[in-house]
């Protein structure tokens, strides 16, 4: 018989966070810092993309493009709107493990949210701490091992031939335990080309006794065959937002990907107060990508971009901690190294077959960081916090091409910041935190934006500056009661040499620097526990995001323009239900978004747009098992809108339209024997 288990807590439990490097209750830290655990991010999801868990966090942005082959769209305060692809400008983080390479390019895809326990999301000054592209931290936490043995399965379909099939399980001896996790999610898409597979497994393996932790993480992503739609054209997406883009059936875009890495993560308390961490880490990466061009043509690098990637790092960090009259003082000091090498071959595209080679060439990139931070209770009621970061990162290109048409591109740069933030947390009462906080960021060019000179000569655009932020924040935390907490954040950022997209020229994107750009705006997060099993969340943010100074090359004055890719203002707001006797629960989710411009001149906006998803589920226990049917239905009211937007495509294709109503109904179920 099942019986239904009431879990549904009636106050929020203060949330212990690691995005400063210490350990310490999220309410006491001077920044913007969110927590989304593991319930939100199953409770009737699907489990695929990292857009179903962020979406009740104010200040990101993120967008399922419905293109698995370009990964989602994913920006932080505005940092990241730019990318086409992938994520840059906002650091990727698994079980301490970074997923975004030395040059600032991450992959959200290798992200397994089946095994998450939580997900720690950083924005503002604090998060240059981090490095290169630390415009914002999103850090996934996978579950520990099970102390006793269990077993479980997901299983879901839905519209577009959707359908997930994934397993996991784990167990612990004495101070050993383990635990494995696989998945394989297909899709023949929403729009034509689309058709999908992906195939994801993730183990874990920890050690620990009273002075030791040891733990051993790999990840395993295999993407075979995932096509590209493309972008559309305002006309094309009035006429069929489903149909593929321009030259998407014609070249046959798609991308394969095959990803495998291994992480290891090693921590010793010495003495009172004093702990040592050592994390290595490395990998490789295959990937083969046909465009939408043959790139046949005479100093062409090629239409087939096929990349063999290897990639390492480590990581030492001494943390120390000193009881004071008042509190506590933690620093930490520590030093980071990552190196990514990688062989870069390009090929004529002949209508969707590799022709002949147009590119040869090994790119290496590696960053040699320093860093240091503190956080002292100076009184019960301030708190002074602070740190600095040196960045070293330096980039090479070997040219093995070279003949009558293609001239010798190798080279390097090198580039270099200091980024120091410092911050201050004042205690009006037990259940109120103002602060703030101030700091400077930097972000380098990744190798996909070096690529190509904007007037077409030979050799990597090495002219091309790292972009330097200053960020301001202040903000205020309050509990109301134990059921409800709100998180109120203002914030400003001043940027020089802002990387922008510049021009699409021969399938080549190039990309030069804006003079001058500014974000400001206000973020508002509200989290309550209801009476009547009654909870509610909302984030909403507004942003003002222009270009200050910058002129284009055809000498067009774009200052005062928008940044694109950035709504002026959204809103997420959630209601959800549960009945403690059936276990039967329900859930809203409602969201909204202003307008989106999608190039630097501002000549076309994405239109706002407002949708509605509706879920339903039981949580049933019985004899060990844990059963969770479920059954969503996702733009209920059959809106049409684009989802997101190429910034600065060419010919006009910026737009990717998202899925009208669709629905997903699957169950999860877990024994612990």
């Amino acid at each position: 018989m099942l019986v239904a288990i009431p879990v549904f807590a009636q106050s929020l439990e203060p949330v212990t966070v690691t995005a400063t490097r210490s350990a310490q209750r999220a309410f006491d830290v001077p920044a913007s810092v969110d927590v989304v655990g593991a319930d939100a991010m199953h409770s009737q999801r699907p489990g695929v993309n990292l857009s179903e868990a962020l979406g009740s966090v104010p200040g990101i942005r993120m967008q399922n493009r419905q293109n698995f082959a370009q990964d989602l769209q994913l920006s932080s305060r505005g940092f990241g709107a730019r990318a086409s692809f992938g994520v840059r400008g906002v650091r990727l983080v698994q079980d301490g493990i970074p997923l975004t390479m030395p040059d600032g390019q991450g992959q959200t895809g290798l992200f397994d949210l089946d095994s998450a326990e939580r997900i720690e999301v950083l924005r503002g000054p604090f998060a240059a701490l981090y490095g290169n592209s630390s415009g914002g931290l999103v850090t996934l936490f996978t579950e520990d091992p099970p102390r006793k043995p269990s077993f479980g399965v997901r299983a879901g379909a839905g519209s577009f031939g959707a359908r997930k099939l994934g397993i996991e399980a784990g167990a612990s001896t004495g101070a050993f335990g383990a635990r494995a996790d696989a998945s394989r999610f297909r899709t023949d898409g929403w729009r034509d080309h689309s058709r999908t597979r992906r195939d994801l497994a993730n183990a874990r393996f920890v050690w620990s006794d009273e002075a030791n932790r040891f733990t051993l993480g790999a990840t395993a992503l295999e993407q075979p065959d995932t096509l590209d739609p493309l972008g559309l054209t305002r006309a094309q997406v009035e006429r069929d937002p489903r149909q593929a883009g321009t030259g998407a059936i014609a070249f046959d875009t798609r991308k394969n990907v095959d990803h495998r890495q291994i992480g290891a993560d090693w921590q010793r308390r010495i003495g009172d107060g004093s702990a040592l961490r050592i994390r290595a880490y490395g990998g490789e990466r295959r990937m083969r990508q046909f465009l939408a061009f043959s790139g046949a043509a005479p100093g062409s690098s090629g239409g087939v971009v096929d990349l063999d990637r290897g990639f390492g790092g480590l990581n030492l960090q001494w943390t120390k901690s000193v009881r004071t009259a008042n509190g506590r003082v933690d620093a930490t000091i520590g030093v980071d190294y990552d190196r990514m090498n990688e062989r870069r071959r390009g090929y004529v595209n002949d209508d969707g077959i590799a022709g002949a080679l147009r590119r040869d060439e090994s790119d290496t990139v590696r960053d040699f960081d320093q860093y240091a931070l503190a956080e002292w209770w100076i009184t019960p009621q301030w708190k002074l916090a602070g740190g600095a970061r040196r960045s070293n990162i330096r980039f090479s290109v070997r040219d093995a091409f070279v003949d009558a048409t293609n001239p010798d591109d190798s080279g390097s740069r090198s580039y270099a910041a200091t980024s120091p933030v410092i911050g201050v947390l004042h205690a009006l009462s037990d259940s109120a935190n103002v602060y703030a906080s101030i700091g400077r960021g930097f972000e380098t060019p990744t190798f996909a934006e070096l690529a190509y000179r904007p007037d077409g000569s030979a050799g990597l655009n090495f002219d091309l500056q790292a972009s330097r932020s200053r960020n301001h924040e202040v903000g205020l935390k309050w509990w109301a009661a134990a059921a409800t907490q709100a998180k109120l954040a203002l914030f400003r950022t001043d940027t020089r040499n802002d990387i922008v997209p510049d021009a699409n020229v021969g399938g080549r994107t190039t990309f030069r620097n804006a003079a001058r750009t500014t974000r400001r705006g206000v973020e508002l997060g509200v989290d309550s526990r209801l009476g009547h099993d009654l909870a509610i969340s909302l984030a909403w943010t507004w942003m003002q995001a222009t270009f200050r100074d910058y002129r284009a090359l055809e000498g067009s004055v774009l200052s005062g323009n928008r940044l694109p890719g950035v709504p002026k203002a959204s809103l997420f707001a959630e209601a959800s239900w549960r009945h403690a006797a059936t276990g039967f629960v329900a859930g809203v989710e409602a969201s909204w978004s202003d307008k989106v411009p999608v190039d630097d001149a501002n000549t076309e906006h994405a239109d706002s747009y407002a949708i509605a998803n509706l879920r339903a589920g039981f949580d049933l226990r019985a004899g060990g098992w844990r059963i969770e049917p479920f059954v969503r239905i996702d733009n209920v009211f059959d809106r049409r809108y684009v989802g997101s937007v190429i910034v600065n495509a060419a010919r006009g294709r910026f737009y990717e339209p998202a899925p009208q109503r669709n629905f997903f109904a699957g169950v999860r179920a877990q024994a612990t024997f």
